[in-house]
């Protein structure tokens, strides 16, 4: 089983996105068992808060539901636990390493990462960060393209 853990800075938006993305795709593909997924935040600010009103309403838009969740903080147990740490951009990498100093099994990548070099739109960028821009068009987006190129990658 391969564990994966998909990291923003609260946890209520972007990381419980593509937790819930990537949950349904690999639910889609048949091969859920072989997955475990979650998601948690670099920050502290959002812990014990619900998946963002308008996050929500994205994934039930485009028809994921009974989406439940509540926001958590990463730990330097995560680490060993979790095969794979994903980014949703350069500042969670900066957030992650004032609780994992180092990444020595190569582990945290950004999501965008696991698309194709050619796909020079999306690959190698942050994904776009909604608490901000409000574009939550955009942000699925980037989400939905990494996680099927994650799913493709690890298949």
């Amino acid at each position: 089983m391969k564990k994966i853990l998909f990291i923003c800075h609260g946890n209520i938006c972007r990381s419980v996105t593509a937790e819930f993305v990537f949950r349904h795709l690999v639910e889609q593909a048949g091969v859920a068992q072989l997955f475990e997924v979650d998601s948690a935040a670099t920050s502290r600010e959002e812990i014990g808060n619900p998946i963002y009103p308008m996050a929500l309403r994205t994934l039930e838009a485009h028809g994921i539901r009974n989406a439940r969740h509540r926001a958590r903080q990463v730990t330097p147990q995560d680490y060993d636990y979790y095969d794979l740490l994903i980014l949703m951009d350069e500042e969670n990498r900066r957030g992650l390493r004032r609780i994992l100093p180092a990444d020595p099994e190569g582990k945290v990548s950004l999501l965008l990462d696991h698309t194709s070099p050619s796909d020079t739109a999306h690959h190698h960028r942050d994904v776009a960060d909604p608490w901000y821009t409000r574009n939550f068009d955009q942000a699925w987006e980037d989400i939905t393209l990494g996680c099927q190129a994650l799913l493709q990658e690890l298949l």
